[in-house]
């Protein structure tokens, strides 16, 4: 199959504009590929900032009693950080991947519905804008977590514009995440290449069909707990009753346990597909792995009680077992990883060693999270920082780690040129350090009784040198990310200069559809006189290299046979 392009990459078939110059170009694009790299570059922005919020909260308990931010600051600072990550962060990156990977994978010009595309975007970055910009307001930022539960985040105890703020920012960008979803999703059912069944689909794609159905079935839960939160900032009477409070937590979590996997899905494919890449083989399990995501996103959606069980409002035998239910899928998932490198041939480049860290790292988000998915367990250690250590094994030590593995592997497509390898190894061992010195103390914290959400302690409760070792590990992670920064900045100036060299269409001998067209691709995904390869399993490029081999194996050997 050919699909046709414009050779510039700037003319529709009627010989007219379709992609204006400048930045003017790029923030009224339809091309699904700029939408993406806007989102994908907007929620690298943010992560950024939400860092050095980390930074000054680590600071801060560095030591018993220090005064580097005061209480009120602090939970300010906590609050915008945990929203940050999820509602702007990690969740936009995810649909950013899709909105750009997904219609080049499966061999389509483009994305369905381009323009409703853009709007999600733009949604997405005011509803960041109005989020962040409560710190600008006089009674500061919203200071009720990014789960705000009512009574706390009602007018009475969250007074400040900040909070209103919050609301409309999350709501506008959860609207814009909603409708990227949708477009996603519509592209990868009805817009893929001929050949492209559902079962030869990449195990990214499969993980956006999973991650999509999420979105579209969780996330209007949050646009009604929203809601009701504002109309109880309206209404002061509304949260008088425990009924309402109660409801609002049953809602929100609806929203909150799916998103977790949104925020995992996109990454641990992403690792699946580098693992098969470096390894030299076939990803194991494909059919099975397609089939536990699936499962897994349905079973996301009847565990959200566990989050509850502190209340005294859950159904404690039901959602402990639906969460331990999770298991299944999820190993099925792990023996997929481990079955693909087992016997291969590894190269350790930069993308493939966080692939690898993100295996046994992302184990201890996930094994924790059986564990205060277990009643008993879990009114020990609930609201504490074995919580915190949780979360961030599963969305730092896990999901960030499957995100630099992405952008290490897809930067010589978008750019067409590497990143650097050398700082890409001294990224790589500063955050293994960082992450770990950071988060594994937190579980003893959590459990020996350390509060979450508080922003100083005493130096007689014998939490000292756990959160000194914490800080000093946010440290090495600042550092590292520091040397990302650099990486990135220095790689797309050598492009601006034209002076970063050609990685090539497929530097990594890759085996999915987008290493088939060139780097960066052009405007309609694959030029008209390159013809897609043919389409016979999920990794096409894979088929067509062991095909070449094989065909000249048989041509050596008649050859030989002639001679002799």
């Amino acid at each position: 199959m050919t699909v046709a392009s414009p050779a510039a990459g700037t003319e529709d078939t009627g010989g007219r504009p379709v992609v204006p110059g400048g930045w003017l170009g790029w923030v009224t694009s339809t091309d699904h590929k700029r939408i993406g790299l806007l989102t994908i570059g907007t929620s690298l922005v943010i992560f950024l900032l939400m860092g050095v919020l980390a930074l000054l909260m680590r600071s801060q308990l560095a030591q018993p009693d220090l005064h580097v931010v005061d209480p009120a600051t602090f939970s300010q600072l906590f609050t915008i950080h945990g929203s940050g990550m999820i509602y702007m962060v990690l969740t936009p990156f995810a649909v950013g991947m899709g909105t750009y990977l997904v219609p080049l994978q499966i061999g389509a010009p483009g994305i369905a519905a381009p323009r409703l595309t853009l709007l999600g975007y733009w949604l997405y970055v005011l509803g960041a804008v109005l989020m962040l910009s409560g710190f600008a307001t006089p009674q500061g930022a919203h200071a009720g977590g990014w789960f705000s539960y009512p009574p706390l985040a009602d007018k009475v105890h969250s007074p400040g514009l900040g909070s209103d703020l919050w609301i409309a920012g999350v709501l506008l960008a959860t609207t814009g995440v909603i409708i990227m979803g949708w477009t996603v999703l519509w592209t990868v059912l009805r817009r893929r290449a001929r050949g492209m069944t559902m079962l030869r689909l990449p195990v990214f794609c499969w993980s956006m069909i999973a991650s999509c159905l999420m979105v579209i079935g969780a996330f209007p839960a949050l646009l009604a707990a929203l809601a009701l939160l504002a109309v109880g900032r309206a209404d002061a009477s509304v949260f008088t009753s425990n009924t309402w409070n109660i409801g609002y937590q049953h809602l929100f979590w609806f929203y909150g346990h799916p998103v977790v996997y949104v925020m995992f899905f996109p990454y641990l494919a992403a690792v699946a597909e580098v693992l098969a890449v470096f390894s030299g083989r076939r990803f194991f399990g494909y059919k099975g792995t397609a089939l536990s995501l699936l499962v897994f996103a349905a079973l996301s959606m009847s565990v959200w009680g566990h989050h509850m069980f502190a209340t005294g409002q859950a159904t404690n035998d039901y959602y402990s077992l639906t969460s331990i239910a999770l298991l299944v899928p999820a190993g099925v998932e792990y023996f997929g990883m481990i079955g693909t490198i087992l016997g291969g041939r590894i190269r350790l480049r930069t993308p493939m060693l966080f692939a690898l860290a993100f295996i046994p790292q992302f184990l201890i988000g996930g094994l924790t999270g059986i564990m205060v998915g277990t009643p008993v367990i879990d009114y020990h250690v609930t609201d504490s920082y074995f919580v915190v250590a949780h979360l961030h094994y599963v969305l730092f030590a896990g999901s960030a780690f499957g995100l630099f593995a992405a952008v290490y592997y897809w930067t010589p497509k978008v750019t067409g040129a590497m990143l650097s390898e050398r700082l890409g190894r001294l990224h790589f061992w500063l955050l293994v350090v960082g992450t770990n010195l950071t988060f594994l103390p937190m579980f003893a914290l959590g459990y020996q009784g350390m509060p979450r959400r508080v922003a100083t302690y005493a130096s007689f409760d014998g939490f000292a040198w756990l959160n000194l070792l914490a800080s000093i590990g946010a440290g090495f992670l600042a550092v590292g990310i520091g040397v990302f920064v650099v990486n990135v900045l220095w790689t797309l100036r050598k492009v601006a200069l034209g002076r970063s060299g050609n990685a090539g269409d497929d530097p990594w001998q890759a085996h999915t559809l987008e290493w088939a067209t060139s780097s960066p691709p052009p405007r309609f995904n694959f030029a008209a006189d390159r013809s897609l390869p043919p389409i016979t399993s999920f990794a096409p490029l894979l088929d067509l290299r062991e095909r070449r081999a094989s065909g000249a194996a048989v041509g050596a050997e008649q050859e030989g046979a002639s001679g002799s």
